[in-house]
């Protein structure tokens, strides 16, 4: 069965047939384990990696990593499920190491996500330091390459 939802990880637009037929497994068995790994919010929802540079409507990404100061009986799901929150924060996880959460966050402009990081996350009371990291250039996203290799036009020399 984690065969199907790697599949659907990887190409959320394959039908149950599709699958059954990459897996040797019935259609109907495929459409109702998908079906059950929804109910059970599994799979959380299916999504689209777009490139929107591409597009031609950019976005400006920043990482920020977040120190934290517990109160007591407080965690850090308590912190980090209000910064999830906000609109402009993509991705908000606990690591280890020198800070405590990392966020990914996203503006229109870098001085919108400065005013964002300011405003919203550095003054909350948990919050004791922040280090914003503006993203340049994605290379790779979700597994996804985001760059287009240019054909070689070289002619082939032989001796």
């Amino acid at each position: 069965m984690r065969e199907v939802l790697e599949l659907l990880e990887k190409d959320a637009r394959l039908t149950p047939k599709e699958i059954a037929e990459q897996t040797g497994m019935d259609e109907a068995e495929v459409a109702n384990f998908v079906a059950a790994m929804e109910a059970r919010g599994v799979i959380k929802r299916y999504k689209a990696i777009v490139d929107w540079d591409k597009f031609g409507d950019e976005a400006v990404y920043a990482i920020i990593e977040v120190s934290v100061s517990l109160d007591r009986g407080v965690g850090y799901d308590s912190i980090a499920e209000r910064i999830s929150k906000f609109p402009e924060v993509v991705n908000c996880m606990l690591v280890s190491g020198d800070h405590d959460l990392n966020l990914l966050i996203k503006g229109k402009t870098m001085k919108e996500l400065a005013f964002f990081v300011a405003e919203k996350i550095a003054p909350l009371q948990q919050v004791q330091h922040t280090a914003t990291h503006f993203m340049l250039r994605a290379y790779k996203t979700e597994g996804e390459i985001m760059f287009d290799r240019e054909e070689d036009k070289r002619l082939v020399v032989h001796p």
